[in-house]
């Protein structure tokens, strides 16, 4: 297992979203993000858009892709397909021998897919914003492997080559945005999040013939790819299943749905307890995103009162609340998109106002 980088920012109760927002304009999508979480902005990714469903989004650059617009597949059943596995592979390699190639190669995000990501360098180039860090994202391995089938409809994942393949091409997507985010600022040590709510959720039905080896090691080369470039790693899960493989992963940082999945999350002790004690930070996902209901009823000082309550129940693994807090991040328990904006924006504000309270706190119990 890879030693876990080390930490250049302080987490310290601040705010971090999840990319997708319910919105078809980047610009808006960027003075939300900028308003409710300056600490560590993100790109925005607008699922309205045809290219930026949560699978689809990085496919871009995949040998065999099919792209139908209302569907797409991997052929690899085609006269051309031997073809494009040699030149992906021989890219990667190039790639891996000199990295500077990254820059201009099918591994890099592309405006028909993930125009979000250029609006917010651009955005960003042209602010004052005194952010921490920054933060960009991919879909997993695990999750898009099982979401993206081949021409004869079986999942990808299943096929060796197509899982290799993909494990590479998504860990250089990480890279591609660590690259692009440090030129932003010198010494920059950005997050990328792995959105994988699959690494959870290996023996279930939909997960069929999926094994934890499988799990652990698809996701453990995406976390090198983006260490080797000096980003960190973060693990993005919105899903409930068995925790053990992602906290005892080399991940940086874990997302977690903690309004619904808490009480299970804090199951795996022995796992959590090293995880926190090498350092690593918890995305507290304490803002419910899920149930248009249920986000309409809660309130910031609701949600403050229910974590901290949690807060006090990881205490009781050997952490003080100071410690805790030094580590973690105040976070929606998923992105928006499916929300309408309204409600979505009151996820942000609630995030926002959250961890305003929260470091308040930090402060209060420091001082």
């Amino acid at each position: 297992m890879s030693t876990c980088r080390p930490i250049m920012f302080h987490a310290r109760c601040n705010p971090i979203l999840i990319g997708s927002l319910p919105l078809d304009n980047y610009g808006q999508a960027m003075h939300l993000i900028l308003k409710h979480s300056p600490q560590i902005p993100l790109w925005p990714q607008l699922p309205k858009k045809p290219r930026e469903g949560m699978i689809r989004q990085f496919l871009t650059g995949f040998p065999g892709l099919v792209d139908q617009g209302d569907s797409y597949w991997i052929d690899s059943s085609g006269d051309h397909f031997e073809t494009e596995m040699t030149s992906f592979y021989e890219e990667y390699f190039a790639i891996e021998a000199d990295p500077t190639l990254l820059t201009g190669s099918r591994f890099a995000l592309g405006h028909d897919s993930a125009s979000g990501f250029f609006t917010f360098t651009e955005t960003l180039e042209n602010s004052q914003v005194d952010y921490l860090t920054l933060k960009g994202q991919i879909t997993g391995p695990v999750t898009t492997g099982i979401g993206v089938k081949d021409q004869e409809g079986n999942s990808i994942l299943y096929d060796d080559n197509l899982r290799d393949m993909l494990i590479k091409h998504l860990g250089l997507k990480g890279l591609w945005q660590v690259g692009e985010l440090q030129k932003l600022r010198n010494g920059l040590q950005p997050i990328v999040f792995i959105d994988e709510p699959g690494i959870v959720s290996f023996g279930s039905t939909g997960f069929a013939g999926v094994t934890r080896e499988m799990v652990s090691s698809s996701v453990a080369e995406v976390i090198d790819i983006i260490h080797s470039g000096g980003g960190l790693a973060g693990i993005h899960i919105c899903a409930n299943g068995d925790w053990g493989p992602p906290l005892l992963s080399a991940a940086d940082i874990i997302s977690f749905d903690a309004y619904f999945y808490f009480d299970n999350f804090i199951l795996y002790r022995e796992q959590l307890v090293q995880f926190l004690a090498r350092g690593g930070t918890l995305a507290w996902g304490i803002i419910p995103t899920g149930d248009p209901e249920i986000v309409a009823k809660e309130s910031t000082e609701s949600l403050f009162s229910k974590w901290r309550e949690q807060l006090t129940t990881l205490c009781s693994l050997g952490f003080s609340e100071k410690q805790l807090m030094e580590q973690t991040l105040i976070a929606p328990s998923c992105g928006t998109g499916s929300l309408v904006p309204e409600l979505a924006e009151k996820v942000l504000r609630m995030t926002d106002e959250l961890s305003q309270l929260a470091r308040a706190y930090l402060s209060e119990i420091t001082n």
